[in-house]
């Protein structure tokens, strides 16, 4: 590297250093948890896009409702023909004239499809209910995904702050096993003891400042569409809703579960394809009524006679019926037919395995959420008794009645204890976000 593009670099890490204490960083915003999932649905691909696909389900509903309407389209043609002996008689005769001018609307209406449309139209309300179920089912799993993120989040800040109270225990530790140590009421075994649990302590802080920035980055990709970390959450980990009853989650789940509501408009969707393909037996009715121009001049009137004084209108109409009744293709529409059956069968089969298995995710999780709530009580006592532990361990210690093996102990079952605690009430909150995919909120 040259001389000069060094002191260039130099030159622009300085001012870079210089500048950035005056730049004030903003605020951070304090996030609670509606918020966080409200954020989340607003920045989340899989979310965003099962309402697309709702979005597009409604179109589709639009679209087979307006296939049962009569469509209007204007078309304008002009079609020319090899002349004959004459000016108007055609040699091939393919058209009306040798110039023919087609400029004319038409309406078409289909009387009868063989309840094809009205089959259609059914599969298009299944659609959107399917897509309205699919729609709640990720916006569930993503709050459950939210939720344990957010209170893992808090969990690594309960255990951060552990750690750091773990190290200047050991801290003070060290200094009154060294006090003691001069005065010769203890060894320099546990001087050293002490040294040891210091670094030992001072080790799982920076682990837990490492996993406290690992949840606080997993929380922020699900929230916001910039990546940005700075933003605290609020704190409610040791608060503990209370746990509905297994009948009431029971009724909610039956009444309310998207998985279900998603198994029956499949199942409605497949039915409503075996009515279509059955459809293809039946004789189909049209009408078409056409209005405008088909001469051989592109004029309202057409001057006719000597002098060309006379006009006949060229404007007029037709109409035209059209049965269609299938006979034979060879099987194609009996095919269609087992087809369809074979998918709705499939689908009733899907059915009942989700209801089934909405029945078995309820009890699993409701004894989850269950007995990590009946934890809480005993992880809450256990850090206190911890607490208290310790501290009449190091009033032995200093009188002389404890060792520093026993000291260390009731250190480590501490930090023990509050990890536990921190854990054990983030896993109650995950477990009833879980719960709650089931069921819905309460």
């Amino acid at each position: 590297m040259s001389k000069s593009l060094a002191k260039i670099l130099a030159a622009l890490a300085l001012a870079g250093a210089a500048g950035a204490p005056a730049r004030a960083q903003a605020p951070a915003a304090v996030i609670d948890l509606a918020t966080a999932q409200r954020m989340a649905r607003a920045n989340s691909p899989q979310f965003q896009a099962a309402a697309a696909a709702l979005g597009v389900a409604r179109e589709d509903h639009r679209l087979a409702r307006d296939a049962m309407l009569p469509s209007v389209t204007y078309n304008n043609g002009y079609l020319y023909t090899q002349g004959g002996t004459g000016v108007i008689t055609p040699r091939y005769i393919a058209n009306n004239a040798v110039h023919e001018y087609i400029s004319q609307g038409q309406v078409h209406e289909d009387l009868f499809a063989g309840g094809a449309h009205l089959a259609g139209l059914s599969r298009a309300r299944a659609g959107v209910a399917l897509a309205r179920a699919q729609l709640e089912i990720a916006a569930r799993g993503l709050a459950a995904t939210v939720t344990g993120a957010y209170y893992a989040l808090l969990a690594a800040q309960s255990k951060a702050g552990a750690a750091a109270q773990a190290v200047a225990e050991a801290q003070r530790f060290v200094k009154l096993s060294e006090q003691l140590q001069q005065g010769g009421e203890v060894a320099q075994a546990d001087v050293i003891k002490a040294q040891l649990q210091l670094a030992a302590a001072q080790r799982a802080q920076q682990e837990a400042a490492l996993a406290l920035e690992q949840s606080r980055l997993n929380l922020a990709v699900l929230l916001f569409p910039r990546f940005d970390e700075n933003f605290t959450v609020r704190d409610d980990l040791a608060a503990a809703p209370p746990l509905p009853g297994f009948d009431r989650l029971r009724a909610l789940a039956a009444a309310a579960n998207p998985d279900v509501g998603a198994a029956e408009a499949a199942l409605r969707q497949a039915r409503a394809d075996v009515a279509l393909a059955r459809a293809g037996f039946l004789p189909t009715l049209s009408l078409d009524y056409w209005y405008g121009i088909d001469a051989d001049h592109f004029a309202a009137n057409d001057p006719i006679g000597p002098g060309r004084l006379r006009n006949i209108p060229n404007l007029g109409y037709s109409a035209q019926a059209t049965l269609a009744i299938p006979i034979w293709n060879w099987g194609a529409t009996g095919s269609k037919v087992h087809q369809a059956q074979l998918r709705r069968q499939a689908a009733q089969a899907q059915l009942t395995f989700t209801q089934r298995a909405l029945l078995a995710n309820l009890h699993a999780l409701y004894a989850e959420a269950s007995t990590a709530r009946a934890e809480l009580t005993s992880l809450v006592q256990s850090a206190a008794l911890a607490q208290e532990s310790l501290r009449l361990t190091n009033l032995r210690y200093q009188g002389g009645l404890a060792t520093a093996l026993e000291v260390v102990d009731a250190q480590n079952a501490l930090i023990q204890a509050r990890n536990a605690l921190a854990d054990g009430q983030a896993r109650y909150h995950a477990a009833l976000a879980q719960l709650q995919t089931l069921t819905g909120s309460w």
